[in-house]
């Protein structure tokens, strides 16, 4: 059995002109009133005429396939547009194409999420448009994209073209917080053999402090002004190994918006921290352990393999977790003050070193640089916020203690 779908043509306003029209025909026609029957048999028509027309031109448009295509990778607060292509068609006059993105967005990652609704419409004799696209925060969107082709009445409101669903996920973000160098010796050292059958830019890097003075190509560096070290095939060169632990611990259930922005926070500083690390040390290799598992991030590849995929992690609920491994290097772990088992596990480290990078609500700390999210910034985006969103979350500080800490702060506002 084939089931009938029923989608109005009408809009709000269109709906509303045919009642009244409709009345005020009768009524006239009752009452004999020429003026009135002219004026209800005019609107009427109008609608009639556009209506056929706008029916038949969007049975010839089912077929279009609009190009919608996000920037990749999606970052919130970009304020990049969103280009709509593949609508130079031929459209009857007084009326326009129309690009509606409707769908759900998760704040990081969490459960359930808020309405999206966001439209363009395209100039006559266009055929593209650029579509006001964008998020406060990190997460995921998923929906639908598709076009309606309107009477510039507002009368009507016929669907054409084939609809596009879309999962986009919005990574965090910059994080605006200080760089952070580490020293080399502070990561387990992995040694690793290049084979003789390497190019031969894989015979060279920069020379760095502890290489020998015999092993520097002075003719090279001379052409290009920086210091160049021969490296043999059969040589082995030292890399280090970063062990960086991401918590994202917390309430699963329902989270705050301020719980949630802690945690895109968090997120944000993980990336610069990768990233800032990558850039100031290319030989670095990371091991990324997260809840839901683990990563070897070993070029600018694997960085943003793993930035996608951070841009969805929600919160865990609390559980019994195995020992972390121990290692001879220091240990750098992210978390939020959601982690309530934060302490616990850095007791566990003893006496491994650690460094702790902990976003925290604001505190009576008046001097601290505070990263804030205004929750009007949702509607003016298209994002119709949960209600319970609007009330404040009882999210209190964190008390943590490691070989070296770096808060950071964040807070919501209206």
């Amino acid at each position: 059995m084939v089931k009938l779908r029923f989608r109005p043509v009408f809009t709000p306003v269109g709906a509303a002109v045919l009642v009244i029209a409709v009345v005020i025909l009768i009524r006239s026609l009752l009452a004999r009133n020429s003026y009135e029957i002219v004026l209800a048999s005019a609107a009427l028509f109008l609608l009639l005429l556009l209506g056929i027309i706008g029916a038949w031109k969007s049975r010839k448009l089912k077929p279009l396939e609009p190009g919608w295509k996000p920037p990749f990778p999606m970052t919130a607060n970009a304020g990049e547009d969103t280009l709509i292509t593949g609508l130079g068609v031929q459209i009857p006059l007084f009326f326009r194409f129309h690009f509606i993105v409707r769908g759900r967005f998760s704040p990081a990652g969490s459960g359930g999420g808020c309405p999206v609704l966001v439209e363009t419409s395209v100039s006559r004799g266009e055929a593209a448009a650029r579509l006001p696209f964008d998020f406060p925060m990190s997460g995921v969107f998923q929906g639908d994209g598709f076009c309606r082709l309107r009477d510039i009445f507002g009368f009507f409101s016929f669907p054409c073209g084939i609809v596009q669903r879309r999962t986009i996920k919005v990574r965090s973000a910059p994080c605006y917080g200080k760089n952070f160098h580490i020293n080399a010796q502070s990561g387990a050292e992995d040694r690793r053999n290049k084979n003789s059958s390497s190019e031969e830019r894989y015979y060279m890097r920069e020379y760095t402090p502890g290489d020998r003075l015999r092993d520097i190509n002075w003719k090279s560096s001379e052409k290009i002004d920086t210091l160049i070290t021969r490296i043999s095939p059969d040589n082995q060169e030292k890399v280090s190994r970063i062990e960086v632990y991401f918590r994202n611990y917390g309430p699963s259930n329902k989270p705050s918006l301020e719980a949630l922005w802690l945690l895109d926070r968090a997120k944000a500083r993980l990336s610069s921290f990768l990233r800032s690390l990558k850039e100031e040390q290319s030989s670095y290799i990371f091991h990324v352990r997260t809840v839901g598992g683990s990563w070897e991030i070993e070029d600018q590849e694997d960085i943003d393999a793993f930035l996608e995929e951070l841009a969805g992690f929600s919160f865990s609920p609390p559980q019994n977790e195995a020992v972390f491994p121990a290692g001879a290097g220091e240990l750098y772990v992210f978390s939020t003050a959601c982690d309530l088992g934060l302490s616990g596990f850095l007791a566990a480290c003893n006496p491994r070193p650690v460094s702790l990078f902990l976003v925290q609500p604001v505190t009576q700390n008046k001097e601290a640089e505070v990263e804030i999210l205004r929750k009007r910034e949702f509607p003016a985006k298209g994002c119709v916020p949960l209600p319970r969103w609007l009330l404040r979350g009882k999210v209190g500080p964190l008390g943590a203690h490691a070989s070296r800490v770096e808060n950071n702060y964040a807070e919501t506002k209206l």
